[in-house]
């Protein structure tokens, strides 16, 4: 009596795993799914930039013409504590590219922003400007200062990829 149970159980739990197999079958079949999405998604940030253009005590930076390739990721500003402009990217090689400006002092806002980099105390000719460069051990930046404001392009992106979105920046007067 015994073995006869113990048939019908392996037979029955043979069944119920045949029965949940076939229906995940058909959900994942029938249930629209893509495998190759980008889990990221793109951002529209000129809502967010026209308004940082009007509310900040500095010229707002964004990218005018970048190549194909490049995917805004996010955006924020606020006009509290140093009035913090950020605009994150991924290269065309998905590496993360960001723009931040803020009017907190330098020595603070930069390697809060980098994630730590340093000043290596060498300079880089981008369009026209003279950058610091800065190195860290998760991002690397390169560092503008004004009379009013700091900008920072930071990211772990190579250093050429960081100089092709300094040398895209406009501000609404440029």
């Amino acid at each position: 009596m015994a073995s006869k149970r113990g048939k019908q159980t392996v037979r029955d739990m043979f069944l119920s795993m045949l029965v949940i197999t076939a229906v995940a079958g058909v959900v994942y079949i029938f249930i629209p799914h893509d495998d190759k999405a980008d889990p990221i998604k793109a951002v529209d940030y000129r809502v967010e930039l026209a308004t940082a253009r009007r509310a900040a005590p500095y010229a707002v930076a964004a990218p005018s013409g970048l190549p194909k390739g490049w995917k805004p990721t996010s955006v924020s500003y606020t006009g509290q504590d140093g009035s913090g402009w950020h605009l994150g990217f991924l290269d065309p090689d998905g590496n993360y590219v960001a723009v931040e400006q803020s009017t907190t002092p330098a020595k603070k806002y930069v390697p809060d922003v980098s994630q730590h980099a340093e000043d290596t105390g060498r300079t880089e000719r981008v369009a026209g400007r003279e950058w610091q460069r800065w190195e860290g051990p998760k991002y690397d930046a390169l560092v503008l200062h004004a009379e009013d404001v700091t900008t920072v392009v930071t990211g772990s992106a190579p250093r050429e990829r960081l100089a092709e979105m300094a040398a895209a920046l406009r501000t609404a007067s440029s």
